[in-house]
């Protein structure tokens, strides 16, 4: 008989609706040893809290997170919650011994980010920061075709991600919907919310970063507070890029800003080896482009990689060759993965031990901007 796993959510956004959708999926793709069951989903509001529970089929709803962490039939917790709550629920549920998956970025900076590291390794508890985009096949495969030596010696790593949702001043910062542009909640702007996915593929495929120096612009300086409706001084970077070096020898260049026209989840990488070459785009996500010095000199050129077949990462769970998924199913994966683990003993990443080496860099990162020199990890 399968085991139960029950599952607290903190949080009724966008991202618990990412990850409850996932729990409810997981076991119908995959064969897994426990039974994921919705108990309990909390946020602000009571109405909006239910309506989600009854949405999504969770138990029950509340209001108040302590009462989810305390609730001795609670096996994990979901934190999607802005960034200046992280730390005080995963503390608070590790201490409770309770399973935690946290959202990116771990905390709102490095040190906090230790704090909660520290307390999950010391009760010994699974855990996992929401990497999502580890989980894309495409993605995964290019970990693969790295690990296996297919690159050879490593010479660039290159990334970046760009929005254009908060060109306009008329945009509010603070609230619900808007936090994300509240220094005070989010802790930085698109260095820890989307340079974070950037930099922790980067160091999962590639290995850790060094250096860096970077700069970063915020190009609206004051912006309507929604909580106390007065104009405030924006606090959070609008615009970031930064170079690096890696451990390994390669050199690193990443770019993230909201204030690109036209693009709004533009999320590309690539890497450049002695041997081969591979790119990946978040608009094409089952595609991996890939390029081998090693073919012929007639047919030699990139190839696009359709991620669709049954061999590759992930894809034997889904449909025929040749039928795509897409961005929610980088959370079932995650789900399955951690799932997996629990039965298997062998742990899987993006831990927080993992996320909190993100959290330096993008410390490390902010650092450089705002001295000008290169930091020093």
């Amino acid at each position: 008989m399968k085991k139960t796993l029950n599952i607290g959510m903190i949080g009724y956004g966008f991202m618990a609706r990412t990850h409850s959708n996932a729990w409810r999926r997981v076991g119908n793709f995959f064969d897994l040893d426990y039974t994921p069951v919705l108990k309990t989903v909390c946020g602000l509001d009571a109405a909006e809290a239910e309506a989600f529970a009854q949405r999504w089929g969770y138990a029950k709803s509340t209001t108040d997170w302590h009462e989810v962490v305390a609730d001795k039939e609670i096996d994990l917790i979901e934190i999607c919650v802005p960034n200046n709550i992280h730390a005080e629920i995963a503390i608070a549920a590790a201490q409770a011994g309770k399973m935690i998956i946290c959202e990116k970025p771990l905390a709102l900076d490095a040190a906090q980010a230790l704090q909660m590291t520290e307390a999950v390794e010391a009760a010994g508890l699974p855990n996992l920061a929401s990497f999502n985009y580890r989980r894309i096949p495409a993605v995964t495969l290019a970990k693969q075709l790295i690990d296996e030596g297919r690159l050879g010696k490593i010479f660039h790593y290159r990334a970046n991600f760009l929005q254009d949702w908060t060109i306009s001043s008329d945009v509010p910062q603070g609230g619900m919907a808007t936090w994300r542009l509240d220094a005070k909640a989010a802790g930085s702007g698109v260095t820890g919310d989307l340079l974070a996915h950037c930099i922790d593929l980067a160091l999962w495929q590639n290995g850790a970063i060094n250096s860096v120096n970077a700069m970063t612009e915020t190009f609206v300086k004051e912006r309507k507070n929604v909580e106390t409706g007065k104009m405030e001084p924006v606090g959070i970077d609008d615009a970031c890029t930064f170079f690096c070096r890696f451990d390994n020898g390669s050199l690193g260049n990443f770019e993230s800003t909201r204030y690109a026209r036209g693009h709004k989840a533009l999320f590309t990488f690539e890497v450049n080896g002695e041997k081969a070459s591979l790119a990946w785009d978040l608009h094409d996500l089952h595609r991996l482009a890939f390029f081998d010095h090693a073919d012929g000199g007639l047919t030699r050129g990139w190839r696009t990689i359709h991620v669709t077949d049954g061999e590759h990462p992930y894809m034997s769970h889904w449909w025929v060759p040749g039928l795509a998924i897409g961005y929610e199913h980088s959370f079932v994966h995650q789900a399955a993965d951690f799932v997996m683990s629990l039965s298997s003993g062998k742990t899987v990443g993006a831990t927080f031990r993992d996320a909190y080496e993100t959290q330096r860099v993008c410390d490390a990162v902010l650092q450089s901007a705002s001295s000008g020199q290169w930091v020093n990890l």
